[in-house]
């Protein structure tokens, strides 16, 4: 008779950074309730929510500000890759302890959204790049610039700190000590290199959720542009020009025009549908804007899909599942 190898998930948690760091795995292993990392998209930081067994009393509370690093990923299994996959660096901003019985919860996230770069600054430029606005903003704020190249080079005859994500469909986030920027949907990283796509199929599945919503007849966007040549406003429309969804922002030239209905019709294609999935056996390779080749469920439902947000979640056991929110792939 052969021998079933069980599922057995693993973490790394340590403290501090750098050659500063302390690991904390083994002392928190045999009171780990719960731990949950959510990874989003955009301004939203990724949070990390750890919930230990304090019974004994035995526990010292976290200070605040300290710095956890975090790895998931499984120890042994069938159908499961081993090891542990590097989630990132989060800053413990958040504890609370409750009973009986009693337990200690910790809320972190993740550990550059603490910085300046989440307050607006009034601030505008002239005659640049968005390259160039991003790196200035990455110096200022201690990170390292990672912006896709097509996006470092769109040309600015005149900007102000916002919207930048919005009008370029692009992805604007802060991770392990670099600012990202990088186009919605790509499934490129800013270097250029393409990210795998990943195969969910149904039988991996825990659950799931599929629900279409209502176009209300916006098949396409209209974009207004100050032209001064001709001294008068233009538009630019893509998609149908029947019913299109208009900007309310005047943009500064043509080019502006352009790139910001495009990046509102790719917009309102992913906001088409949505689909939520359940895998039974955590993935901790998943990442946010990765493209998911989804199968065995119904026509309409399987093809190609959009990560837009993952949650990984274990506990004490032999539980570690992956939930996925995902979004209409445009591009396809």
């Amino acid at each position: 008779m052969t021998d079933r190898i069980s599922n057995i998930p693993d973490f790394r948690v340590t403290l501090g950074s750098g050659a500063d760091q302390r690991d904390l795995t083994g002392a928190m292993r045999p009171r780990l309730v719960s731990l949950t990392l959510s990874e989003k998209r955009g301004d939203e930081a990724d949070q990390l929510d750890i919930i230990l067994d304090d019974s004994d009393g035995q526990l010292a509370i976290p200070p605040e500000g300290a710095t956890l690093r975090l790895a998931l990923g499984w120890k042994q299994g069938r159908n499961v890759t081993t090891g542990l996959i590097e989630k990132g660096s989060f800053k413990v901003d958040d504890v609370s302890h409750s009973g009986p019985p009693d337990q200690i919860r910790i809320r972190a996230r993740a550990a550059d959204f603490t910085s300046d770069i989440r307050n607006r600054r009034e601030q505008s430029w002239r005659a640049t790049t968005l390259g160039k606005v991003l790196t200035e903003v990455a110096g200022r704020n201690g990170l390292s610039p990672r912006i896709a190249p097509d996006l470092a080079a769109i040309a600015l005859p005149a900007t102000h700190q916002s919207r930048q994500g919005r009008e370029n469909d692009a992805v604007a986030t802060v991770k392990d000590g670099k600012l990202i920027f990088a186009r919605k949907g790509a499934a490129t990283t800013t270097g250029g290199a393409t990210l795998a796509t990943i195969a969910i199929r149904r039988q991996s599945g825990d659950g799931h959720n599929w629900q279409r919503q209502k176009r209300d007849g916006q098949a396409g966007v209209t974009a207004s542009w100050h032209d001064r040549k001709a001294a008068r406003r233009q538009t630019f429309t893509v998609g149908e020009k029947d019913g299109a969804k208009k900007l309310r922002k005047t943009y500064p030239d043509e080019a502006a025009a352009r790139r910001a209905a495009m990046a509102e019709h790719d917009r309102l294609k992913r906001a088409t549908a949505t689909f939520d999935c359940k895998l039974a056996l955590g993935r901790p390779e998943i990442y946010v804007e990765m493209r998911a080749n989804v199968s065995g469920f119904k026509p309409g439902i399987d093809g190609s899909w959009l990560i837009s947000e993952v949650s990984h979640s274990l506990d004490n056991g032999s539980c570690f599942i992956t939930t996925l929110k995902m979004e209409v792939d445009a591009a396809n």
